[in-house]
């Protein structure tokens, strides 16, 4: 999708419906402001995007569950082994897996115009709470060809340069996901404390309840 589709979705489309349900207010262009941007290379600078108040307004609803070019991350450890190994599908998977991910190794990035590439944003935002009780960071990844257009990520991880852009994949038995939420209840990280909200507090009682005392 590209940016300027993607920007005019959330930005004209989306925005007075969720201005008005959560009393929040982003001020953002209007898209026809700055719809050539779009199109330019050097007027728009991938290292530029988005804007901090379009971040904010794009972590909002990433953490709301509108899809979102934004990838996130955890700066803990922790919250991405929760996230693991939270959900307990009926026919579950044999392991779960984290990531841990390096944007340099060297503090050195490099790149062409027209090939994709993955930018960390940074977690200083002021967002919404989720934001700050999950650690979160964010990447992107996009490309330009005649516009700016968002990118998959993974085909940048299997073909990285080997000074920017590692991926570690770190499986774990899917066995262990009782002792795994159990330990980190006892940290109290658990669904409450990270989401804050009447179902994650439902969620966090019934696994004390019901599969912690098994």
């Amino acid at each position: 999708m590209s940016f300027g589709d993607y920007y005019r979705l959330v930005a004209t489309r989306l925005k007075p419906g969720v201005e008005t349900f959560t009393g929040a207010n982003w001020d953002l262009p209007a898209y026809g402001e700055i719809e050539e941007t779009f199109q330019d290379h050097e007027l728009f600078p991938f290292g530029r995007f988005p804007s901090v108040e379009l971040y904010r307004y794009l972590v909002y609803l990433r953490h709301h569950g509108f899809p979102s070019p934004l990838l996130d991350w955890s700066q803990s450890p922790y919250v991405a082994a929760f996230f693991a190994f939270r959900d307990s599908p009926p026919e579950g998977p044999e392991k779960r897996s984290i990531y841990a991910y390096c944007e340099t190794q060297t503090g050195i990035r490099g790149g062409a115009v027209g090939e994709p590439m993955i930018r960390a944003i940074g977690p200083y935002v002021r967002s919404h709470r989720r934001h700050f009780r999950q650690q979160s960071n964010y990447t992107i990844c996009g490309r330009f060809d005649s516009t700016w257009l968002f990118h998959n990520h993974e085909k940048v991880f299997s073909s990285p340069r080997p000074e920017q852009d590692r991926l570690w994949k770190f499986d774990l038995p899917s066995l262990e996901r009782s002792s795994v939420l159990q330990s980190l209840d006892e940290y109290n990280l658990n669904a409450f404390s990270l989401f804050d909200t009447d179902e994650s507090l439902m969620e966090t009682m019934w696994l004390r309840e019901q599969t912690f005392r098994i």
